[in-house]
């Protein structure tokens, strides 16, 4: 006996209504997760106010909801145009974005008279700042996913990307130090009252260009000429790309006098081969290559000085920053002294004296928070940044073309080396660096770039996260070819 027949659905439903259910489902839980962050926010800004101002004012609510408006729009927007992206990455920045404007806003606070204090306007100071930064970036990133309704569609423009990155990347070093120069690092330009950190835009633009390359050449770079202790190393021919990137790292450490973008660059570049070849060997001369030429730029820098005077003064205040605690160790010192001094809870929000710290705005802001929320507060930090690059990399997994691949994953370990380059430099495991901490430092660029960063992620997970239709195809967004699951990968890069 058989069971009766169903009606048959036409392709189009029995392909639409899973996905449109999986998307809807997806879009609800992260709905759910950002108004969940954006509660967390509204309480640290409630605790901030009892703690600086001994009463909670009726309005601590504003800040928290004018941040919540703003998520909320880009929610919406990738309802439309990422429907089957990545449900965590968006509350998970929106956490730390809103955790940093409520920091500076406690900063505010504390730098104000106590008689002003409860009548400090939202979009004053250095938070209010920071809140307009935030609608900025991210109205942009609801605009890339708006014109990038594909992510292989910017491989078409790699080597315009690339020589962007090289021009941004060495305009501060060429320019006059009174407009490029802050705190010794030479990675700004200021005209005016404007300022802006090219630098913050560049590793995009740049890591763009090594995903094409590297789609490109990886079965070369993938050659190996002779095994030892077990590893296979490239042929000495094809070292010349990663030369050619360490050389230019170099010179952004002893003209630009930052290790931190330095570090990140290469970083960046050398991960990106080791994603595309799996070869640990490249890892290995990279990291070889980079501390050889940084211990290098120390030794001219004791002996000569010069453009290596400044690398070798900051490798001094990290052997020892004691030996001058009130003079080139003092930001250092009182880095770490913040950090004991919060101990494993903290003082609480608003109970620290993080208005003690230099430029605790911008380096140094891990370490203030570090005095309010303690070792435990950091921690959960660090988890939730953890959690964003975890889930890069998931989507550099999921996609299925090559471009897609090294692309996310490239974003995703440039976001944790530039968070281990600012926590490894306060806590004194490396030395200083003038990079900023993602999504809580103070500064528009760094924010509207990461902003950016996170917005390609998104849609290269709505890529990989597309349910499969009839006849083994992926489902597109409108415009994008479809690709097969089964069998070679669609190449989209044309030689």
């Amino acid at each position: 006996m058989t069971a009766a027949a169903t009606p048959a659905s036409s392709p189009a439903t029995a392909g639409e209504r899973p996905g449109v259910r999986l998307a809807r489902s997806r879009r609800n839980a992260e709905l759910s997760l950002l108004l969940l962050a954006m509660a967390l926010v509204a309480a640290y800004g409630a605790m901030v106010e009892a703690n600086v101002l001994d009463t909670v004012t009726p309005k601590f609510w504003v800040p928290a909801a004018v941040l919540t408006a703003v998520f909320l729009g880009v929610h919406v927007a990738i309802r439309f145009l990422a429907p089957f992206a990545d449900p965590a990455l968006l509350p998970a920045v929106a956490l730390l974005n809103g955790l940093g404007v409520g920091f500076l806003r406690r900063l505010d606070l504390g730098n104000a008279a106590p008689e002003e204090r409860a009548d400090l306007a939202i979009f004053a100071g250095t938070g209010g700042r920071q809140l307009a930064w935030t609608l900025l970036s991210v109205l942009l990133a609801a605009g890339l996913l708006a014109l990038v309704r594909d992510h292989r569609s910017i491989s078409r423009y790699a080597y315009t990307l690339g020589l962007a990155g090289i021009v941004l990347v060495m305009l501060p070093a060429v320019l006059p130090a009174s407009i490029s120069e802050i705190n010794g690092a030479k990675l700004w330009v200021r005209i005016g009252g404007f300022s802006i950190q090219p630098g913050e835009f560049a590793k995009l633009a740049l890591l763009a260009f090594f995903a094409y390359y590297l789609v490109r050449k990886r079965e070369v770079l993938s050659l190996a000429s002779h095994r030892f202790l077990g590893i296979d190393f490239p042929r000495g021919r094809d070292l010349g790309p990663v030369l050619v990137v360490w050389a230019i790292s170099l010179l952004v450490l002893i003209f630009e006098k930052d290790l931190g973008t330095s570090l990140l660059y290469f970083g960046m570049f050398v991960a990106t081969v080791y994603i595309a070849t799996e070869r640990v060997s490249w890892l290995l001369i990279g990291l070889v290559l980079f501390f050889g030429g940084a211990y290098l730029a120390y030794v001219l820098g004791d002996a000569i000085g010069g453009p290596f005077a400044n690398f070798y003064v900051r490798a001094q205040i990290w052997l020892d920053p004691f030996a001058k605690p009130y003079d080139e160790g003092y930001q250092l010192v009182q880095g770490l002294l913040a950090l004991g001094t919060g101990g494993l809870f903290g003082a609480g929000p608003g109970g620290g004296q993080p208005t003690e710290l230099p430029e605790v705005q911008n380096d140094f802001i891990f370490a203030g928070l570090g005095e309010e929320i303690g070792l435990f507060g950091l921690s959960a930090l660090l988890v939730i940044y953890l959690l964003i690059v975890e889930r890069g990399l998931r989507a550099a997994l999921a996609v299925r073309d090559s471009f897609g691949k090294l692309l996310a994953g490239g974003l995703a370990f440039t976001l944790a080396l530039q968070v281990f380059v600012i926590v490894g430099g306060i806590s004194k495991l490396i030395p200083l660096t003038g990079q900023t901490t993602p999504f809580l430092s103070a500064g528009g660029s760094s924010l509207m770039a990461n902003w950016l960063l996170i917005a390609v992620l998104l849609r290269v997970s709505d890529a990989g996260r597309r349910p499969v239709t009839g006849g083994g195809k992926v489902n597109r967004p409108s415009g994008g070819p479809p690709e097969q699951l089964h069998g070679a990968p669609t190449e989209v890069i044309k030689p």
